[in-house]
């Protein structure tokens, strides 16, 4: 009997302490990234069990003395929104190391991809986009903002 208390004991410890290495390395992506050419910063944050991320900090934030607006949408009640704070990112989960089942937008040519996301390092993240299956599309690295 005295065997079986500890074991139980012992198992619920594990799924406890798996539970919580789980919940910290989801949380491993939060904070702010820059993109591969370093001229944009994206702030990961979580809403509820979430990830999404948004643009904070531009390079060149202005054309013609005006902010920067999203132009190249091809949704055209949305080209006049400014790229500064716009959403990049939406509607990631966390499964197993990975942020999955999400999506990416690019201002620069205005599409959306389906996205996955990946800690290379605690430094670099590898950002996945793709249409259809994952083996056709294209992997950049983004690097953690001091």
């Amino acid at each position: 009997m005295i065997r079986k208390s500890i074991l139980f004991i012992l198992v619920c410890g594990a799924t406890l302490l798996s539970l919580q290495a789980n919940a910290q390395d989801s949380n491993a992506i939060l904070g702010q990234w820059y993109n591969t050419e370093k001229d944009a910063k994206i702030e990961i944050a979580k809403e509820g069990d979430r990830f999404f991320g948004k643009i904070v900090w531009l390079q060149e934030p202005t054309e013609n003395s005006k902010p920067k607006l999203d132009k190249n949408n091809s949704d055209k009640d949305k080209r006049n929104r400014p790229i500064m704070g716009m959403r990049l990112l939406d509607n990631f989960e966390h499964k197993n190391g990975v942020w999955e089942n999400g999506v990416i937008y690019d201002p620069k040519n205005g599409k959306t991809y389906s996205c996955t996301i990946k800690m290379k390092n605690s430094k670099t993240l590898e950002v996945r986009g793709y249409i259809g299956i994952s083996f056709i599309g294209r992997t950049v690295e983004w690097t953690q903002a001091e």
